[in-house]
Order: structure tokens, then C-alpha cells, then sequence
């Protein structure tokens, strides 16, 4: 399994020198199966240049949407395999938002806020409501599961797990919401334990509270407790939010560092970075998975 960030930002597209190092495109993530599927996790802007790779195949471009808010499907319009005659994208859709969310995704390409439509489109779409983890993976030894996100308007989250080495996606969760409590800490435990690789939103500080409590993101310090309790070998903050400069994600990165081995916590972390790259390796006799980050 390897996992690519092309899109790490979060609420908007953050262009500009003060966001170069860990890039200004929001939440779209890649994840290559050893059985050669390709995973999309969301379609913000960072797909347009994940395009270019499956533009390159044959097989079907499946896409897994969190949820419809705009910066996890601003990019879908410029993703180079949808501009492919008879070219198969699988887009699977959280039952929670069903056929809203599908509507929200295409009505951007109406002609008006996009010049081409969608019922245009050389490419054959699919959009799937149902359980993916039937669908197409399970019979190939791959496994994905769902757990509803605490966020306004829902979503979902995905763990992927593929021959030993495992993976979650959480983007857009707050895990103390002043309202509504879909998802309750425990729980989220209990779904993340162990797993190899955490990619979970880390959008908020101490000092963006409480103005934005409610607004479905998580603090850093929540995060970073929430790995430690599931003991997750691998946390990756992501879903930065638009304010924050390449100097303070690297200060937040530092904090992670202190943290976590004040707790004696064998996990480790990083900032999610556009272009970042990690491995997932699990040896064929058993034991730990091997985690590589480029």
C-alpha cells in the first residue's frame, strides 16, 4: 500500500509563499493496493494534478467521497479521467448523504459555474450508494469499513485494510462537538486501534476556540491524544487550515515530537505535506508493518 497527499489543506485553496512547503490544495489523498486498485480519498483541488497518473490506465478511477462540502469536490471538474471516452470512475458515495451529495458533485459542472456539463461527459460514471467493502474489494483481500463523522452535514470516514497493513481517513471530524455527537471518543478508539497509518483533521489550535467549536474539526491536541489512546503507529495531521503558514505547521510538528515522547508513545507524527509519500510494507511472515515516509 502506498499513500500519496495531494491535497492536505482544508475550507479553501491557500496559494502563496507562505504555504509552499506543505502545499495550498485541499483534501485529496491517493492510495495504491498492491493489487494495483487506485483509491481516491475525496476530490478537492489537489486531483487535478493526481489526474494525470490514472489518466495514464485502463482500469476504473474509483473515487471515495467524505462528503460533499467544497473543498472535498471543488476539483472533481478537473480530473483528467473523466475527459476519457467510455472510461469507468467509480464515485462511492456515505449512505448517510446519499443522493444529495452526488447531486452537489455534479451541479458544479451545470454549464453556468463550469463551461462543460456533466451529462456531457465522454466517461461512464457509477456512482455508488451502497457498501463499497462488498463491491469490489473484499473478495481480493482488501477491506473497507465506514464510521460516521461528527461533522455538519455528515460524512463518513474509511479504513482500508489490505494484507496485514492497514489505513484510516478522518478528515472533517470533531471529536468534542457542542452539539450532535454522532461518533462518541471511545468509539473512534476502538475503530482506529492499531491501525498503521492516522491520516486525521487537525485544523484548529487552542486559540481558534471557541469561535469555530462546532464548525466539525478537531483540535491538534485532541488528535494527537486520540492516536495515542488508539495507539496508531503513524499519525498525519492533515486538513490544515488555510491561516496556517509553513512556520507554524513546523512548530506544531515540533510540539507532536515533544508530546508524544513525554507519553512514551510509540507513534510517531507528521504534518501532511502535498507530494508527501508513505509505504506500507507488511512482511510475509508476520510482525510489524514496515512504514516508510518520503
Amino acid at each position: 500500500m502506498i499513500i500519496t497527499f495531494y491535497g492536505v489543506r482544508g475550507s479553501t485553496p491557500a496559494p502563496g509563499p507562505l504555504t509552499v512547503k506543505y502545499g495550498g490544495n485541499t483534501s485529496c489523498v491517493h492510495i495504491e493496493l498492491e493489487t494495483g486498485h487506485d483509491l481516491i480519498l475525496d476530490a478537492g483541488t489537489g486531483i487535478r494534478s493526481l489526474g494525470h497518473k490514472p489518466a495514464k490506465k485502463s482500469t476504473p478511477a474509483s473515487i471515495l467521497l467524505s462528503h460533499g462540502h467544497w473543498d472535498h469536490i471543488q476539483g472533481y471538474p478537473f480530473f483528467d479521467p473523466i475527459y476519457q471516452p467510455d472510461r469507468d470512475i467509480h464515485v462511492y458515495i456515505s449512505v448517510q448523504s446519499g443522493r444529495k451529495l452526488l447531486s452537489t458533485l455534479f451541479s458544479q459542472m451545470d454549464g453556468t459555474h463550469f463551461p462543460v456539463r456533466a451529462e456531457d461527459l465522454p466517461s461512464n460514471h457509477f456512482p455508488k450508494f451502497k457498501g463499497i467493502e462488498s463491491e469490489l474489494y473484499e473478495r481480493e483481500g482488501i477491506q473497507v469499513v465506514k464510521q460516521p463523522l461528527n461533522h455538519p452535514g455528515g460524512g463518513v470516514a474509511y479504513r482500508i485494510n489490505e494484507n496485514g497493513a492497514s489505513c484510516a481517513y478522518v478528515t472533517d471530524n470533531e471529536l468534542e462537538p457542542p452539539k450532535k455527537l454522532t461518533t462518541r471518543y471511545d468509539q473512534w478508539v476502538n475503530y482506529l486501534h492499531g491501525v498503521d497509518v492516522l491520516i486525521h483533521d487537525a485544523q484548529y489550535t487552542e486559540d481558534d476556540m471557541p469561535h469555530k467549536h462546532g464548525w466539525g474539526h478537531s483540535l491538534i491536541s485532541q488528535v494527537r491524544q486520540l492516536a495515542t489512546d488508539a495507539e496508531v503507529g503513524t499519525l498525519v495531521m492533515f486538513h490544515h487550515d488555510p491561516e496556517r503558514s509553513d512556520s507554524e505547521l513546523d512548530e506544531i510538528q515540533i510540539e507532536n515530537e515533544k508530546y508524544l515522547k513525554s507519553k512514551h508513545a510509540p507513534t510517531r507524527s507528521v504534518c501532511a505535506a502535498e507530494g508527501m509519500r508513505i509505504s506500507l510494507d507488511k512482511p510475509v511472515l508476520g510482525g510489524a508493518t514496515r512504514i516508510g515516509i518520503d
